[in-house]
């Protein structure tokens, strides 16, 4: 039994330098993929959340939808159709996304994370005009503009709400923008993370990912990236390395680091407790991590 004893007390132990290293600090994770699919990961997830709130981390999630969204559109005899990784978005679809994201993910994760104690609030880009966005211009390899409809790309990001809410709550933000005329846009989860995380300025941004992180051949799940700076994320993307449902991720990370975010992650949300392992074994932790540096051309 004291044997017992002595390795609960190791494991407190070698978790107390990340604790006082993330003390009071804000973290932003996108929440997604598969880690929203299954009951345990949800469970898991959500007490991790708590977790990390009841040790003085600021938590904030991002949460998509994407599998609930298509699985009403077909519901609804309404096309699916995406364009690397960016859903095209006619006004149909975004009643739709809107209806699943707003009305029942986000109340969905709210809900859980409550239940482990760790008080959580909803909020969509409406809210306290939380998302400012505009239509996002997007081009094809020939640079022929691709209308992806309404889908949005953030302009601006309140950050006074953010900062007087996760003083008492976990905020639960769902990727929805709103235009200058007040009209919705469906932005990607992963933009809206990093856009959230480089005007607050985190300490890290996590992206979960049904994939182990970012790999050095598409082909090869053993080529796991485990570190890599900007510069060298921007070359992959360049040679063709990273795959197009990839992109959107890539490039929220980008703008999480120009933002001043200290390091990105993009894990596994597929192992229990990824979040919780992520940022308490900083030196051995889970998937790739992107750190500012290189040369400036990615800035």
């Amino acid at each position: 039994m004291r044997e017992v004893y002595r390795k609960q007390v190791e494991t407190l132990l070698e978790s107390l330098p990340y604790i006082r290293m993330f003390n009071g600090k804000t973290v932003v994770i996108k929440y997604g993929g598969a880690a929203m699919s299954s009951a345990d990961l949800k469970d898991e997830f959500a007490t991790d959340i708590a977790m990390l709130r009841y040790i003085g981390i600021k938590p904030i999630i991002v949460h998509g939808g994407g599998n609930d969204i298509s699985n009403y559109m077909k519901r609804l005899d309404l096309p699916v159709k995406f364009v690397e990784g960016l859903r095209v978005t006619d006004e149909a679809a975004m009643e739709v996304a809107k209806m699943v994201l707003v009305g029942k993910v986000n109340k969905e994760i709210v809900s859980l994370i409550n239940s482990k104690g760790a008080p959580a609030i909803g909020l969509c880009g409406d809210d306290g005009s939380l998302l400012k966005a505009e239509k996002l211009v997007k081009r094809d390899a020939a640079g022929n503009v691709v209308d992806l409809g309404l889908v949005g790309e953030v302009t601006e990001v309140n950050t006074a709400l953010l900062d007087l809410l996760e003083a008492d709550y976990v905020p639960v933000v769902a990727s929805v923008g709103m235009g200058s005329a007040g009209e919705s846009y469906n932005i990607n989860a992963d933009t809206v993370a990093g856009a959230l995380a480089g005007a607050l300025k985190a300490e890290k941004v996590i992206f979960l990912t049904d994939v182990s992180g970012l790999l050095a051949d598409m082909e090869d799940p053993s080529s796991l990236i485990s570190r890599c700076t900007a510069a060298e994320i921007v070359e992959l993307v360049d040679s063709g390395k990273v795959s197009k449902g990839m992109i959107p991720k890539v490039d929220a990370v980008l703008r999480s680091l120009r933002g001043g975010v200290s390091a990105a992650h993009i894990i596994d949300g597929r192992i229990a407790h990824s979040v919780l392992l992520e940022i308490m074994t900083e030196d051995a932790g889970l998937g790739t991590m992107i750190v500012p540096g290189g040369d400036t051309s990615w800035m």
